[in-house]
């Protein structure tokens, strides 16, 4: 530890932050229009947006998270980048190309067009902020224990002054260039993030003479009290039959939680076409393989080179593995410019999250619930600059309160912060999102039940879990109100969103428009309309 060099660290992080913020400056001189700042204006390529889809996706919680998971659990660490992955198989054939014909700026777009707007759009809005609200924590948290491993950091408030600073760039980023600046800033991070973790993972593999068996040796050898269990299931979730049902739970979470996360589900709208948005997914795809294959070896490289004990004793425990590797490779200049990357992944996240939350208050509540999607009278220019400005107010507020949750949460595993996030967009928002599109008697009542029963329930089980109250590793360790076994409530909570939303279905009177069904079907599976709809 006593070789990282601080001064070095944020020398390399200024010169990133200063890039980017050039970069969102000029990409903010064409934003005029709420189609601008909430979908970029449409202008960008599927390669581009799938570039930028991975630097959304791969989060803090990828990079530090699962390296330091695969670091102390190995085999069970790796199923983390498994689930993250082929959540992308459900997102490219359920929801990217339907998505994209169906909506304009948000998920409430598609789930309200067939429905009453108001409660509908109000309950799109509600459960894109609870995710957007989780995965904000597991950000924040990130930050703090990066940045206390880089500078030395050990009291909580200096920690607290990083959210503090992080919080504050985000806004800047959000705020000066909308979701345009904000592409640019995730493109930018997913090509230094992918390309830093493909060289050191190159390093490593060259340590053991590009053989994956000495690796993986290397680490079991490295890890006596765990020894072989390393390199196959049960080491963190095999040890009890609770356990087991808590990985099957988790992996739902992940599988089906892509889908209905409505940061990732936003960027289908900055493409112009369908198709465009189909090649996004698939570059994204490609992107997002490729870096989960190379945390299997960083993982087990910090596994080998580092050792658990080490990485137990480092300030960020299992998210220091991955800095702590580099420290190891390439010394304080290695180390510097990967937490700058880690540190530019955070941004780059965190950005992404706060327009699509202040987007979705901004169009959903305030544009078509307080002013019902009419005009200001002031002309068609007028109300979209209204809407803007509101969505630049909320970014604010945002920022500030999740400023404020990231300090409470520092310290927690950052890639089971991300998890729970997931459970909520599987349990929230998939159900209803592939009840929209593909149930024909889907009525605004089953809509409603499904999106705020998925909602109460994953909070409610969340809460009662061993993650919140009851362990050693619990958020409130004197706490002990863990009447749910379960740490990730997928496994229940999915199955009862569904079910709510069919139930809310089938109870309800209200009928289903049969011709605004039919268009929403032929356009979400043509694509035709969707265009004139966006002119709008």
């Amino acid at each position: 530890m006593n070789e990282s060099s601080p001064i070095l660290n944020i020398s390399i992080f200024g010169v990133f932050v200063l890039i980017t913020l050039v970069v969102v400056v000029r990409a903010s001189r064409n934003t005029k229009t709420a189609a601008d700042y909430l979908a970029a204006g449409r202008a960008f390529t599927g390669p581009q947006n799938g570039i930028a889809i991975a630097g959304d996706y791969l989060s803090a919680a990828s990079f530090l998270g699962i390296a330091g998971a695969i670091a102390l659990n190995g085999y069970d660490g790796f199923l983390y980048s498994i689930g993250f992955l082929v959540a992308w198989l459900v997102a490219l054939l359920l929801v990217a190309e339907l998505l994209r014909n169906t909506g304009k700026y948000t998920m409430g777009d598609v789930l309200s067009f067939r429905m009453r707007q108001r409660p509908v759009r109000a309950a799109a809005a509600t459960s894109t902020m609870a995710v957007s609200f989780f995965y904000l924590l597991a950000q924040m948290a990130g930050a703090g224990g990066l940045v206390a491993l880089l500078l030395g950091i050990t009291g909580t408030g200096g920690q607290a002054l990083v959210i503090a600073v992080v919080g504050a760039l985000m806004i800047a980023y959000v705020l000066i260039g909308g979701m345009k600046g904000t592409t640019w800033v995730q493109i930018i991070k997913a090509v230094l993030l992918i390309a830093g973790a493909g060289i050191m993972t190159v390093w490593v593999l060259g340590k053991y003479g590009f053989n994956l068996s000495s690796l993986l040796g290397a680490a079991v050898d490295a890890a006596p009290k765990a020894g072989e269990k390393l390199l196959g299931p049960g080491l963190q979730y095999g040890k009890t039959g609770t356990s087991k049902l808590d990985f099957l739970s988790l992996a739902l979470a992940l599988v089906l939680g892509t889908a209905g996360l409505p940061h990732i589900l936003m960027r289908f709208y900055t493409v112009p076409t369908a198709k465009e948005a189909r090649r996004s997914v698939v570059w994204a795809i490609w992107l997002i393989g490729i870096f989960y294959l190379f945390t299997l070896v960083l993982g087990y490289g910090a596994g080998a080179l580092v050792g658990p004990d080490k990485i137990n004793a480092a300030p960020g425990k299992a998210n220091s593995a991955a800095p702590l590797l580099a420290l190891e490779l390439g010394g304080p200049i290695l180390l510097g410019l990967i937490a700058a990357v880690a540190f530019a992944t955070i941004l780059a996240v965190v950005a992404g999250l706060t327009i699509t939350a202040s987007a979705s208050f901004a169009h959903d509540i305030y544009a078509n619930i307080i002013k019902k999607g009419k005009e200001n009278g002031n002309g068609d220019a007028e109300d979209k600059t209204d809407e803007v400005k509101v969505a630049r107010i909320t970014a604010i507020v945002i920022g500030l309160v999740s400023i404020g949750g990231g300090i409470i949460a520092n310290g927690q595993n950052i890639a089971f912060l991300v998890a729970l996030a997931f459970a909520v967009a599987a349990s929230a928002n998939l159900p209803t999102i592939l009840y929209s599109l593909f149930w024909k008697r889907f009525n605004t009542s089953g809509a409603l039940w499904s999106i705020y029963g998925g909602l109460l329930v994953t909070i409610t089980l969340i809460i009662l879990s061993p993650a919140v109250s009851g362990t050693p590793t619990s958020m409130f360790k004197n706490a002990d109100f863990d009447l749910f076994p379960l740490s990730n409530p997928g496994i229940v909570s999915i199955p009862v969103a569904f079910l709510l939303g069919y139930i809310g279905t089938i109870l309800s009177k209200d009928k289903a428009d049969p011709a605004k069904q039919a268009e929403m079907e032929v356009r979400s599976l043509t694509g035709a309309g969707a265009e004139k709809a966006i002119a709008h």
